[in-house]
């Protein structure tokens, strides 16, 4: 049974705004007519607490973009010499979005099967790395590819238009957050109805990213391994030069596709960072609140 630690009062910020609704909006009410929206509890009556801690290992794989590879070949058999930068342990926020919660804890899971892993997070890419901001992990896409593929019975997730699940703010390193508006993923693929989003980001400092708030599920934090989210955002990434910049603009502007495959490899790091294992920890007597920073 995870603790109940009490984040920093950094991290609690209360909004009073206009929640602004996008075409994910959209996508719910058309696609969930009958569907109402529960009642949230909001922060005045119930004080986010750390109610379960899941593990992440990541690690380098330096054969993942292997020319010589074969139509064969996985990426968990193509990262099978990888090294290990380290184990990263996290505080969830289950009572204040549980379904948020619930979906990323079901895709940690999943990866202790003996099965295949294409549903869950292990053997899959940190595919963006935000110099001092934030790094994405958990793109949907294809499994041989390091992306995920998340499983057909993985719940909707109606937190996502809920104004009560974005009073978090990204304001240190280490926040937990379900990317929602900073991801790259295919417009088709978002607009299916069994779309699920599962991809995340976590902040890596060393400032706050105030341009991820309101956007994006804060759902957790770093309570262990900061140091390997600092090693992973000082990775060398993919840096397009301003002249192919404003090219992508342009030939975005007349509508060529091609541009937004382009942007897919911008800011991707020049050395393959991936997810090598992930799972719950299970606490027996809950310890002192950590030291976060």
């Amino acid at each position: 049974m995870g603790s109940s630690l009490t984040p920093p009062p950094s991290l609690l910020h209360h909004h009073h705004h206009n929640h602004h609704f996008t075409r994910r909006t959209l996508l719910l009410s058309t696609t969930t007519t009958t569907l109402s929206l529960p009642s949230f509890p909001s922060l005045s009556s119930t004080t986010p607490t750390i109610t379960d801690r899941f593990f992440i290992d990541f690690s380098l794989c330096p054969n993942a973009t292997n020319p010589a590879r074969t139509l064969g070949d996985t990426f968990s058999t193509l990262c099978s010499d990888s090294t290990l930068l380290g184990r990263v342990i996290l505080g969830l926020y289950g009572n204040l979005v549980p379904i948020t919660v619930s979906n990323f804890k079901s895709m940690c899971l999943s990866s202790n099967s003996n099965s295949n892993h294409s549903s869950s997070y292990k053997n899959t890419l940190v595919h963006k790395i935000f110099p001092g901001q934030y790094f994405l992990a958990g793109r949907q896409g294809r499994p041989d590819k390091g992306e995920v593929r998340p499983p057909n019975e993985l719940a909707r997730n109606i937190e996502t238009v809920d104004p009560n699940a974005f009073v978090l703010t990204h304001s240190r390193p280490g926040v937990v957050s379900l990317s929602l508006s900073e991801n790259d993923d295919d417009e088709e693929i978002k607009l299916d109805p069994g779309y699920r989003n599962v991809e995340f980001l976590i902040t890596t400092g060393p400032g706050p990213c105030p341009q991820l708030d309101n956007k994006n599920i804060v759902f957790g934090t770093v309570l262990e391994g900061l140091d390997v989210i600092t090693a992973i955002a000082s990775i060398p990434t993919y840096k397009p030069s301003e002249r192919i910049r404003q090219l992508n603009d342009l030939a975005d502007f007349f509508g060529d596709g091609r541009a937004q495959n382009a942007r897919t490899t911008w800011n991707k790091p020049l050395t393959t960072v991936y997810i090598s294992g992930c799972g719950e920890l299970k606490v027996a007597k809950p310890s002192l609140p950590p030291s976060l920073p």
